[in-house]
């Protein structure tokens, strides 16, 4: 039995990409994503395309591929393909005042979650898409659902799909998420929480400084080294050495 002939937004998209292969980083970005056995990004696969190209790919054809076609490359193997998708969804999204079009992109995102599967496809996406969504039409129940989810990129998704709320001023959200998932035991959800407290103290620094005087004691170390990187030195060292 032939298997269906691929869309040919599809098929020139990947083209596109494989005309972009470096064979170096083809050997680098398995390791470097963590590919092994047991490893967060068991079994991805990659032909060797940098963040740039991948962005210009997106960039010529997001106005070109229907979502049925791009449910297909989102649906790849390859990491570069997925990566590629979202930076087209996101194009989409960002290029579109259609509140109703908006909601069929963040159906279609929260449709295609189980391809959402490493950080970069997560912090290149998520709080453009589904943070921004959620901020503008008071849906923070899509985020909060995440949240609570027993996997951890859909916590990971959650947590820095605040990073719109961060940007816009608001901060409780990021709080409730961080502090759920504080003691979470994987290392990327230690460096995401983290991650958005400082920008959250960016934004706000004695917001920061009120969350860490309650929490500092029982945060991971990964987590509060990223939280407090942008402090003032002497204060970042009470931070670490518990004098505070």
């Amino acid at each position: 039995m032939h298997s269906p002939p691929e869309y040919s937004a599809v098929k020139e998209i990947k083209e596109a990409l494989t005309a972009l292969a470096v064979s170096e980083k083809a050997e680098f970005f398995p390791k470097f994503f963590k590919t092994g056995k047991g490893e967060y990004g068991e079994g991805d696969l990659f032909i060797g395309v940098k963040v740039p190209d991948q962005r210009l790919v997106a960039k010529e054809y997001y106005e070109k591929i229907s979502l049925q076609e791009l449910s297909l490359l989102l649906s790849s193997g390859y990491h570069e393909h997925r990566l590629t998708a979202l930076f087209i969804l996101t194009f989409k999204f960002e290029k579109t005042k259609d509140g109703t079009v908006q909601e069929t992109l963040v159906e279609f995102y929260l449709n295609h979650l189980q391809y959402i599967n490493n950080w970069d496809l997560v912090d290149s996406s998520c709080y453009k898409i589904l943070g921004r969504y959620c901020f503008e039409n008071q849906h923070e129940d899509l985020l909060r659902n995440l949240s609570h989810s027993d996997m951890m990129w859909h916590k990971r998704i959650a947590v820095v799909g605040t990073m719109h709320y961060v940007k816009k001023g608001s901060f409780e959200l990021t709080k409730e998420f961080v502090t759920r998932n504080l003691k979470h035991p994987h290392d990327l959800m230690h460096k995401a929480n983290g991650w958005l407290l400082r920008e959250m103290g960016q934004k706000n620094q004695q917001e920061l400084i009120d969350y860490l005087n309650r929490y500092y004691q029982e945060m991971p170390r990964t987590c509060l080294r990223y939280a407090i990187e942008k402090l003032d030195e002497a204060l970042r060292q009470d931070y670490l050495k518990g004098r505070i």
